[in-house]
């Protein structure tokens, strides 16, 4: 699946960070690294907590969680 195919339309000036990770999967852990630029734009520091919505289109949404 294309990412361009599921994105809502998105205005280009308003795109901050657009970065690529691969996924790991060991038994039943499935990981994958916050791009530095993301990591950089959240303000994420260590113990922060980040939610992950996704939709039935394929779009999913992450944000941290603000105390």
């Amino acid at each position: 699946m294309s990412i361009f195919y599921s994105i809502p339309q998105i205005n280009s000036d308003d795109i901050v960070a657009m970065e690529d990770t691969h996924i790991t999967v060991r038994g039943y852990r499935r990981r994958t690294t916050i791009p530095s630029g993301i990591f950089r734009f959240l303000e994420l520091k260590d113990g922060n907590v980040i939610r992950w919505i996704a939709t039935k289109d394929g779009v999913v949404f992450v944000s941290k969680l603000e105390k």
